[in-house]
């Protein structure tokens, strides 16, 4: 049986500069917080744990002082600096390019929206993290839509500006679109009321996707290692199982089962961009151990 791992999956350069950051310090100081996992898998967010590593929430942030604080890739609202300005607390800033500029760009649509009485609309995950961020930059005024029925919540007779979670799937975001435009039709005003899509993901993210249907093609069995609260992991997971029903997904070596590999020639591995290539290659050495019976 031939085990491959897939060259392109793996953690995205956001995510490879966080985790340096937060290296680098606890390297020199053995202690540092982390507001919220610093990466969604829980294998990876241990390792850095054994290292000093203390995760925290955001009610923790209002009681802490003089310390250092480290902002995941994900990025942070304004309050969040705000907290930290108050309370004296360095932030070591591992806020993601991609996130950072995205955030600036809804900050300057929601400013133009104002004048004119439109809204924000983010396609993305309510309370994930990343999007949290953006509805910050909103006054928490951005509404956020994640399915068909959330259009619900739109106004068709205002402007309309969308923006999407960084990791969102294309052909997800290209279906809101689509549907907002039917929506404004059938309230007669698609050529009255201004729309504008602004197609924000991370092409790290949205490029994977082509490449893992062609890395799903070539094998029988399917192995996705991701951390449950992924998202990304979970669309494009969705992507592999769509091209190979063969496809599992599993958070850790342990979750495996040799069934999935009885009389199977080839085995392909990839991952989130939030899965390291260690627990990928843990997976691989595990798969090549197990017991298998041929029938």
């Amino acid at each position: 049986m031939k085990i491959t791992i897939d060259s392109n999956s793996g953690f995205c350069f956001g995510v490879v500069y966080a985790i340096q950051m937060a290296e680098d310090e606890l390297a020199e100081s053995g202690k540092l917080y982390c507001l919220g996992d610093i990466v969604h898998n829980n294998m990876e967010v241990e390792r850095l744990k054994k290292q000093g590593l203390e995760i925290i929430q955001h009610s923790d942030l209002e009681n802490l002082h003089n310390c250092k604080v480290l902002i995941r890739a994900h990025g942070e609202p304004p309050s969040t600096y705000e907290t930290a300005i108050k309370n004296n607390i360095h932030l070591i800033d591992a806020s993601c390019p991609v996130v950072l500029k995205l955030q600036h760009r809804i900050r300057e649509g929601y400013e133009n929206s104002m004048e004119e009485d439109g809204q924000i609309v983010i396609y993305g995950l309510e309370g994930h993290a990343e999007v949290n961020g953006l509805k910050g930059q909103t006054n928490n005024n951005a509404i956020i839509v994640m399915n068909v029925e959330d259009l619900n919540k739109i106004d068709y007779n205002k402007p309309i500006k969308l923006y999407s979670q960084t990791t969102k799937s294309t052909k997800g975001f290209l279906r809101i679109v689509k549907e907002i435009e039917a929506r404004l039709e059938l309230a007669g005003n698609k050529d009255k009321i201004k729309f504008e899509s602004n197609d924000t993901l991370c092409r790290q993210v949205s490029n994977r996707e082509p490449q893992l249907i062609k890395f799903s093609k070539e094998h029988d069995v399917i192995i996705f290692v991701g951390g449950k609260k992924s998202s990304n992991g979970k669309i494009l997971y969705e992507v592999c199982k769509s091209i190979n029903p063969n496809s599992y997904f599993v958070s850790d070596p342990t979750e495996l089962n040799s069934n999935w590999f009885v009389n199977v020639n080839t085995v392909g591995i990839c991952g989130a961009t939030s899965t390291p290539m260690w627990l990928m290659e843990v997976v691989e050495q595990e798969i090549g151990n197990l017991n298998l019976v041929t029938t």
